[in-house]
């Protein structure tokens, strides 16, 4: 599979899966929970409060990690692990472009002070394939 092909497949994959796992380091140690992304290109934004840890997690470390795709069947799901560096947007544009509905249930709307989106860069993104096919690495 080529490059191309492979950005296509890493694409849909996060065109489909909205939910997956976000682990951030804690004193050395990752902490991961479920969260909600959005993409535009290979680059993930999640929603958060700006009260949360995970805030504080980042600004201490932005290293982060993701795991995208699995849909609970088991052994043999393609995913994507996705590796990153992670900046915090709480500017306006961004809270505007990316809002939706959904986050009606925490968030006040666009402008709650307390609503920012994390910004997930990629560094490495890798498609863990369907049981005995091994993972590939998109050129980043």
């Amino acid at each position: 599979m080529n490059q191309e092909e492979l950005k296509g497949k890493i694409e849909k994959i996060m065109d489909e899966h909205y939910t997956g796992t976000l682990a951030t380091v804690v004193r050395d140690q990752p902490l991961t929970r479920y969260m909600t992304f959005f993409h535009e290109g290979l680059t993930l934004y999640t929603p958060t409060s700006i009260d949360t840890h995970k805030t504080d997690e980042i600004e201490a470390n932005p290293n982060v990690h993701v795991l995208l795709g699995y849909e609970g069947e088991g052994f043999g799901d393609t995913f994507i692990e996705f590796e990153g560096k992670a900046t915090i947007k709480e500017d306006k544009e961004t809270k505007h472009e990316l809002w939706n509905e959904h986050l009606e249930k925490y968030f006040e709307g666009p402008d709650d002070p307390k609503l920012v989106f994390l910004k997930l860069t990629p560094t490495n993104i890798r498609l863990m394939n369907k049981s005995g096919e091994p993972p590939l690495s998109l050129d980043l």
